[in-house]
């Protein structure tokens, strides 16, 4: 009886979360926003609730917080839309410029794969020259997607600016539903903690990650690297996907320094040095600076990126590890649990 009851059990846990994943997975468009305006939430709270600790009205910092942070978004959009457009646009005519550059390399390539196919046997079979692709990027394509896009950030706005507000309250009417006086106090230390340790990780992050596209933006000035301010942007963005992001931010700078530098090792520079910052940001600043409250496990962070990845695409990569860091802590103070921040932990 009791070997039935197991299998039941797991049974029932394995469609459980069956569900909750496909739940996740059509739910792409109502829960990232959600998500997203969490995070964004619990990252402004610490300065809305100082700002309520001076007798200043929640919803006057909120709007005076949200204001500020729009304008800082409409500022930076502003700013590096036409080079980035500007890049759209020249990107195959530098594809076409660039072709002759790696030609000596392609031919290698090539008469090592003849000399493969006639070593076994094969025919050798040429690829027949393809017309290069035309690519337009007009302004009906912006003014076609416009409204989607603005509808996603209004959504994130209003839902950031409610948790802004009615944070607190939501908590409040959460404890007053607590069965006993002890719960409830516990209830609360819980939430507290979580919410301080949670707010100090994502401004933390977020800090480091606009250092390191302040660094990138000033080393890429100093190489000569056309819009270094745009590809700054990239590697902070980026940087929110641990390990990925670093790798995919120094492929985008490598071939940059490929389009605009005629010479092999002044087109590497950027890159490599790239590299190198984000080596010593990884393994030396962010360790000293997080503590190893918040250190994850590497394979906890790949495997979740992958999971997130797979299921919401880029906006899941980008909040996969803030989401893990949440579940870590959040498991860490819950009993019986224990053992899972335990393994993801490094």
């Amino acid at each position: 009886m009791s070997r039935n009851l197991r299998a039941i059990r797991i049974s029932l846990t394995c469609l459980v979360l069956l569900a909750a994943i496909y739940t996740v997975a059509i739910g792409k468009s109502l829960l990232v926003p959600l998500v997203l305006a969490g995070f964004i939430g619990l990252a402004l709270n610490p300065i809305v609730a100082a700002a309520a600790h001076v007798r200043i009205p929640r919803w006057l910092s909120a709007v005076t917080v949200m204001l500020l942070l729009g304008f800082g978004l409409v500022s930076a959009v502003t700013t590096l839309s036409e080079p980035a457009l500007n890049w759209f646009h020249e990107a195959p005519t530098a594809m076409r410029a660039f072709a002759p550059k790696i030609k000596p390399l392609t031919q290698q390539i090539e008469a090592a794969s003849r000399a493969t196919q006639n070593l076994v046997g094969g025919t050798v079979v040429r690829n027949a020259p393809q017309s290069p692709n035309s690519f337009a990027f007009t302004a009906w394509d912006i003014l076609a997607g416009a409204p989607k896009v603005l509808a996603s950030v209004l959504t994130v706005a209003l839902l950031v600016f409610f948790f802004l507000v009615y944070g607190d309250e939501i908590l409040r009417r959460a404890v007053e539903i607590s069965p006993t006086f002890a719960y409830k106090r516990h209830t609360v230390s819980i939430v507290r903690s979580i919410q301080v340790e949670v707010s100090s990780y994502l401004l933390l992050t977020a800090a480091i990650n606009v250092t390191l596209g302040l660094v990138t933006s000033g080393m890429l000035y100093l190489y000569g690297v056309p819009d270094p301010l745009l590809w700054g942007t990239v590697a902070t963005i980026a940087n929110f996907i641990p390990y990925v992001g670093a790798i995919t931010t120094t492929s985008v700078l490598a071939v940059v320094g490929a389009l605009h530098f005629q010479e092999l090792g002044p087109a590497l520079l950027p890159a490599a040095t790239f590299a190198g910052i984000t080596a010593v940001e990884g393994n030396m600043i962010t360790p000293m600076l997080q503590g190893r409250r918040s250190r994850l496990s590497p394979v906890a962070i790949l495997l979740w990126l992958l999971v997130w990845g797979w299921l919401w695409g880029v906006p899941g990569a980008l909040l996969a590890v803030p989401m893990l860091t949440c579940v870590k802590l959040i498991t860490a103070k819950l009993r019986g649990w224990q053992w899972f921040a335990h393994i993801i932990s490094r």
